[in-house]
């Protein structure tokens, strides 16, 4: 879906990628930079060079060698900004200074299991940094590195354009257009890949590259990913402490076993009469906002504080008083979404004591659904009730959840879903869940490395549930204190927005915010969140003051799109 929509028509913007400055259509960002190290005498030559493999030996983890397929020079590309795209920031193709491009694959240990497929990026000027990428979804396709990273505002320059090495994988299988993409979980290599050991891989044999290229290792790693990436990145601070100085982790999908689980019960309670309609959606919607809207001290669509809205909102409400109707709610209806706003209490205790998924909403329920943006239409419904076996046009929570019980729990294709349950499946379930749940709270190792977390919440995100992440948060102050905790790690939260950025403000430079906490000991506190139009040159149509969680943005006085207007408050 998305390479069709990136086949719609392109507005292109002529822009200059320099070292030191970004002109972007007639505007201009700066971008203070390091003294840089020339990729050689002659780049071009020096990247043609870069064919000779990684051996084994220098991952620290049992690995294939990797092979260097390729290493391209690529010349210098221009802003490009879709007219549509599946999320708003994938509409931007960020200007791209010229590079050396080099794709390899790291083989697998058991010949049955796909290799790991990578690309590294190599500027012309490094600025002795790199940013790995995170990925999404299931994984399966390669991620290149060279767009925006996670909630980067539209209007900065992207790493690479910025002097970095960056890097990504497919994290050790490739999903076919016809391909189910969670199949790949059959093969114990390309699980345990997904789950962890790709990321290490790729980073190992990216540090011997760099070395080759400029000769040095890089001095600061960072790593930043969204939803699957998003636990990719925790998964590195918990197993990997040592690799990476800086993670940024937003909208982590990350108590895994709990999700899927949730994903299926979800999609279960909407079967047959219990579905909603767009026109439900947009009722249940209307009565949130009708119940909590002015509680943040501004009329604006905007529920600044939905765990407040819980206790104000009540869907019982919405009851039809006499025949079914778009205005009103059937009580199956009103039993599904109660089940979507209540905690999934699991059979079992999962890893590291988990026994819970929590709920989801309310708030941006009737955000516009396009592909994986959107509220309870892209995530939770769908355009038509959940199928047997699930089907794309349902919600994307019932075709990953439903697609996760089957290949990774139940390890069979057309395992019933209307039978599974996790007792039966319990062993496979507790192998999963030490894989897959990234949640363990002792983040000591990567403190005393001096690693810094930042972690971002939607508050509107359907994918998966923002209490999760908050809950793991909790968890990691409980193990190792506040104080303790403060020193390394923030969480933040952004209300109104959804999974991949829309329905309200939701862009911030977490790269800058990252690189200024490692190397020059400035702490986050309240950040400022924008929301821009997709054009050039980006202009900015709201802003937040982003909290730090429990804190949440009241209205006080002045204009009601700058974030001064705001103050973090706290229930």
């Amino acid at each position: 879906m998305q390479n069709e929509v990136m086949k719609k028509l392109f507005l292109k913007i002529p822009c200059l990628s320099l070292s030191v400055v970004i002109v972007l259509s007639g505007c201009t960002h700066l971008a203070t930079q390091p003294p840089s190290i020339a990729l050689g005498s002659d780049p071009s030559l020096k990247c043609a060079s870069l064919t000779v493999g990684v051996a084994s030996t220098e991952i620290a983890i049992p690995s294939g060698a990797a092979t260097i397929d390729s290493a391209t020079w690529v010349t210098a590309t221009d802003l490009v900004v879709a007219e549509r795209g599946p999320t708003p920031a994938s509409r931007v193709s960020p200007a791209t200074p010229a590079f050396c491009k080099i794709l390899g694959r790291i083989a697998p240990v058991s010949a049955s299991a796909p290799p790991i497929v990578f690309q590294i990026n190599l500027p012309s000027q490094w600025n002795g940094r790199s940013v790995q990428y995170g990925g999404g979804g299931f994984n399966g396709t390669l991620i290149n590195a060279v767009g925006l990273p996670p909630a980067q505002r539209f209007d900065t320059p992207s790493p690479l354009a910025q002097g970095y090495v960056t890097l990504g994988t497919d994290s050790g299988h490739q999903t076919g257009p016809k391909d189910p993409p969670q199949a790949f979980a059959l093969n114990a290599e390309a699980l345990e890949n997904f789950a962890h050991a790709s990321y290490k891989k790729v980073r190992d044999v990216a540090v011997v590259i760099t070395q080759r290229a400029y000769g040095r290792k890089p001095d600061k790693l960072y790593f930043m990913g969204s939803s699957e990436g998003g636990r990719e990145g925790l998964t590195m601070a918990q197993r990997y402490p040592n690799d990476f100085d800086g993670i940024f982790s937003r909208v982590p999908v990350i108590s895994w076993t709990g999700l899927q689980h949730a994903g299926l019960r979800n999609g279960l309670a909407i079967r047959d009469n219990a579905w909603l309609s767009p026109a439900h959606t947009k009722l249940v919607h209307e009565a949130v906002l009708a119940a909590c809207d002015a509680e943040d001290g501004l009329v604006d669509g905007l529920i600044a504080n939905p765990l407040g809205c819980r206790q104000l909102f009540d869907v019982g409400q919405l009851r039809c008083k006499a025949n079914a109707s778009s205005t009103c709610l059937t009580d199956a209806q009103i039993k599904a979404v109660q089940t979507l706003h209540t905690a999934l209490k699991m059979p079992i205790t999962l890893a590291n004591g988990v026994s819970q998924y929590p709920a989801r909403g309310p708030s941006g329920e009737d955000i516009p659904s396009f592909g994986p943006t959107g509220g309870w239409q892209s995530w939770w419904l769908g355009t038509e009730p959940p199928a047997f076996p699930p089907k794309m046009s349902n919600g994307i929570a019932w075709f990953y959840g439903a697609g996760a019980i089957q290949y990774f729990y139940a390890r069979d294709p057309n395992a019933d879903l209307t039978r599974y349950t996790v007792q039966a499946n319990a062993s496979r379930v507790m192998e999963v869940s030490n894989l897959m749940d990234s949640t363990d709270p002792d983040l000591s190792k990567f403190h005393a490395h001096g690693g810094k977390l930042v972690m971002l919440e939607h508050l509107a995100d359907y994918a998966q549930s923002p209490y999760a992440g908050i809950e793991y948060f909790a968890a990691v102050q409980e193990k190792m204190g506040q104080t303790t905790t403060k020193k390394f790690a923030r969480l933040f939260a952004a209300p109104g927005v959804d999974h991949v950025g829309a329905g309200a403000p939701a862009n911030v430079d977490m790269l800058s915010v990252l690189v200024d906490w490692v190397e020059r000991g400035k702490a986050p506190e309240t950040l400022e969140v924008v929301e821009q139009e997709v054009k050039a040159p980006f202009a900015v149509k709201r802003a937040l003051p982003l909290c730090q969680w429990p804190l949440w943005p009241r209205f006080k006085a002045g204009p009601i799109h700058t974030a001064s207007s705001f103050e973090c408050v706290r229930n």
